[in-house]
């Protein structure tokens, strides 16, 4: 901003700054909340991913001594399933990087907002002398 503008508003040149930190205080408990749930979410499908191992080699057991083809219809839907945990466990991680560059962007906002205080003819008056222009 040029000098003449700030001085012929009675303004300060710069950044306003709040004196109130609000968005980092609701963003640590936030993060500290997300990093909980990822965890928990992370522990419980591998649990699913052991037990559906566990179950898979069970059914093969029984597929391979009965030789009944509803175990095996049984077992590759159990593959299937175990298949589909691990690619959930895969979003997931997709998800929390997502969740964590969202947040990134929103706490960087910065907003400088100029406010003319005056009649609408001191404003022309202004702009006249190129006070708002920028070719000065």
């Amino acid at each position: 901003m040029s000098e003449e503008i700030v001085n012929s508003l009675d303004m300060e040149d710069g950044i306003i700054k709040s004196e109130s930190d609000e968005s980092l205080d609701i963003i640590n408990p936030i993060k500290e909340d997300l990093k909980k749930d990822y965890e928990y979410t992370r522990a419980n499908l591998y649990s699913l991913i052991e037990k559906g191992q566990e179950a898979i080699n069970g059914i093969m057991e029984l597929a391979g001594e009965s030789d009944s083809p509803r175990a095996y219809e049984v077992a590759g839907q159990l593959i299937k399933s175990v298949g589909d945990v691990t690619d959930k466990l895969i979003d997931l991680q997709k998800k929390l990087k997502d969740v964590e560059e969202e947040t990134i962007k929103t706490t960087n906002n910065v907003t400088n907002n100029a406010v003319f205080v005056g009649s609408t003819s001191d404003l022309s008056k202004l702009l006249k002398q190129g006070f708002l222009n920028n070719k000065e």
